[in-house]
């Protein structure tokens, strides 16, 4: 389970904005493969954060399930939710065909849609609930 602590979040402050942005974001891998467990499960967790990290982000909850991955991130306000999909999405399938033989049998790692949805501060310890329970409900 790889969550951050319930914490009221900090506003982001820059020179020219104030924002609270989370979103939540679900994917999964082409016709929703069962792929993602075991080392494979470890090492995309590892390359999201290193991308959210790059990208200024930060994971407030992230579960990797073997056929989907649910994430809930804050992010800054320059940051359309399809940009940082586009950047996890393309690493992760370069790194994971490269380190992992048996994932280049699939025509592509990842689907080409995504579920997104955004969330204040009020909602966001429920969607982290959500997302922590979802290896106890598998």
């Amino acid at each position: 389970m790889c969550y951050a602590p319930t914490v009221v979040q900090e506003y982001r402050r820059r020179t020219t904005s104030v924002s609270l942005i989370n979103y939540h974001l679900i994917w999964c891998p082409k016709y929703r493969r069962q792929v993602l467990d075991g080392p494979v499960n470890e090492r995309l967790e590892t390359l999201i954060r290193e991308t959210l990290a790059k990208l200024d982000c930060e994971a407030l909850a992230l579960e990797v399930m073997p056929d989907h991955v649910h994430l809930f991130v804050n992010c800054p306000p320059t940051l359309a939710p399809c940009q940082i999909m586009f950047h996890i999405k393309g690493r992760s399938a370069r790194v994971l065909r490269q380190e992992f033989p048996h994932l280049r049998r699939l025509p592509t790692l990842w689907t080409r849609s995504c579920f997104v949805a955004t969330a204040g501060n009020v909602s966001a310890d429920t969607i982290r609930h959500y997302i922590e329970m979802q290896k106890r409900r598998a």
